[in-house]
């Protein structure tokens, strides 16, 4: 009698031959890599690139002082001056494009530092518990119950201007919400059991949160910084239309606080507060993207399926199970005298 193995089928000439392997399973690449193939988080990075080229190469692109007055006062959109002149005359596009330098520092600059805090915030929390955790989490409710618009102005007017102190108002205001949400993915993380391995095998606690813990948050933890980023360029600039910034900057929010001062909103002069008013949106609208390119690469019911099936195309179960049928009834007709 003879013997089929299960993994193999019949050929042409009646012998059995090899089943084609099944196909590989596509690896997820890392976070990098999902980036890259998401359209949103190309689109969000690209408009990044730009923004953050034209910071870099400010002295280049327009070079020279910004505040210098170039022309007329309140002067539409020219060949001359591509986005007009303010009431002083001095060139929108000029300073539009070196106040991008201190926006995004100062957005960047608190997206690190407040993603850093709650981050040492959070693992802390959730790997010591105890009176730590109980501490901690006294500490960021505070923090979060806190008005932040008050808060903010609070310290901004009583601390002496300039970037270093908007950095530190802004941190001070913005830990708290990331310490929470990475206090809580710390904590499902927690009670793994390759942490209670690290444990048993007398690895430093430093060790298990930044070597076993952190890489498993990498996600969560980017979408918190990209979160503080837009909360730290919005917030500078709220506070320098205000006129609670460092003024004598050149920024989109000094733009806008000169715009108002300046009465360009009465007389209707928008070539002068609607440019810096679409690169904070731009720039937020980016990293939304990026952030919705992080969700859909690290949560599997985001993403979408990578072909179509039509209604007669059988699934791969179905055709899997067709030819197992089809090997048990040839082994069945084998064994039959």
């Amino acid at each position: 009698m003879a013997e089929l193995d299960l993994g193999t089928a019949p050929g042409p000439d009646g012998q059995p031959q090899a089943a084609p392997p099944p196909p590989r399973k596509r690896g997820g690449g890392g976070l990098l890599r999902g980036l890259v193939g998401n359209t949103k988080s190309v689109a969000g990075i690209v408009i990044l690139i730009v923004f953050l080229l034209i910071a870099v190469f400010a002295p280049v692109i327009s070079p020279g002082d910004p505040n210098l007055i170039t022309g007329m006062g309140s002067q539409p959109p020219s060949p001359e001056h591509w986005l007009g002149t303010t009431a002083k005359g001095q060139d929108v596009l000029a300073l539009n494009i070196w106040g991008s330098r201190s926006s995004l520092f100062v957005g960047f600059s608190v997206g690190i530092l407040a993603t850093l805090v709650g981050l040492l915030v959070g693992l802390a929390s959730a790997y010591l518990g105890r009176w730590v955790d109980n501490l901690l989490s006294l500490v960021t409710n505070v923090f979060l119950l806190l008005p932040g618009l008050p808060l903010l102005v609070i310290l901004a007017a009583f601390l002496p201007q300039g970037l270093g102190t908007v950095i530190l108002v802004l941190v001070i205001t913005g830990w708290a919400g990331s310490a929470r949400v990475l206090r809580s993915q710390a904590m499902s993380i927690r009670g793994k059991d390759f942490v209670g391995a690290s444990q048993v095998t007398g690895e430093s606690g430093l060790r298990i949160m930044f070597r076993e813990m952190l890489p498993n948050m990498a996600s969560i933890v980017m979408s918190t910084f990209l979160a503080c980023v837009i909360f730290g360029i919005g917030a500078q600039a709220g506070l320098e239309f205000l006129g609670l910034g460092d003024i004598s900057t050149v920024s989109w929010g000094t733009n806008l606080y000169w715009a108002s001062n300046d009465g360009a909103l009465l007389t209707g002069a928008w070539w002068v507060f609607v440019p810096p008013g679409v690169c904070i949106a731009l720039v937020a609208f980016a990293l939304a993207l990026v952030n919705y390119g992080v969700d859909e690469t690290t949560n599997p019911r985001l993403r979408r399926p990578r072909r179509r099936t039509t209604p007669d195309e059988p699934t791969r179960v179905a055709a899997s199970a067709g030819n197992n049928s089809v090997q048990a009834a040839i082994s069945q007709k084998e064994q039959t005298p």
